[in-house]
């Protein structure tokens, strides 16, 4: 991969990675919950999620979403389900997060259910699966070797979303701190879940021939 090709991608990984979505929610419902340093956990979790579906392409599965009708509504309803659970589950939270803050960070919620979590999220989202599809080959050069073009984007990507969900989950532990009511906490919550939920819809509806 040329030099000015891999500028070009960082250039797009920045937009890619800044853009809403399952992603940006799960990163700010975990900032939200347990603070930046806990919550930063769910990133490596999403991470994770990321570098399994370039694999995903890489090895030429994506493929098959892309062509496979019931492999891809597998997926897309897989995902939807998980994001709506994620949904009820804070909406139904209440006021834990300030019980959770104010406990020493060992105390905290597991680290491998927020790992977890988050690879969860992005693994079963099939539209990033197609998007990485559609983009990634054009910034590939067939006469270099594959593997160290995909590692090399691998890592680009994942220094770019890891920056970009820190920010997000940053933002929200940031709102948390701002916070004293329990009643106030027990609503982000609800918006959260009600968001989750909502993305979770729209995964459902989301379909190969929309975009």
């Amino acid at each position: 991969m040329a030099f000015s090709t891999w500028l070009a991608f960082f250039a797009a990984a920045w937009a890619i990675s800044f853009a809403p979505g399952p992603g940006a929610l799960c990163s700010m419902a975990s900032g939200l919950k347990y603070g930046y340093r806990q919550g930063f956990w769910t990133i490596f979790g999403l991470q994770a999620g990321i570098i399994c579906q370039l694999i995903i392409v890489a090895v030429g599965v994506g493929a098959l979403l892309a062509t496979s009708e019931i492999a891809f509504a597998v997926v897309k309803w897989t995902g939807a389900a998980y994001l709506v659970y994620l949904g009820v589950r804070q909406f139904r939270t209440d006021a834990a997060p300030v019980a959770v803050a104010a406990k020493p960070r060992e105390q905290a919620h597991p680290i491998r259910e927020q790992l977890l979590h988050g690879y969860l999220v992005n693994i079963t989202n099939p539209k990033g699966t197609m998007f990485l599809l559609a983009v990634v080959p054009q910034f590939l050069d067939v006469g270099r070797p594959l593997a160290l073009q995909y590692t090399l984007i691998g890592a680009t990507l994942c220094f770019t979303d890891l920056v970009a969900m820190s920010c997000y989950t940053s933002l929200a532990s940031r709102i948390l701190g701002l916070l004293r009511s329990p009643g106030h906490i027990r609503w982000l919550n609800r918006c959260f879940g009600s968001v989750f939920i909502l993305a979770g819809t729209a995964l459902a509806a989301f379909s190969r021939t929309s975009d």
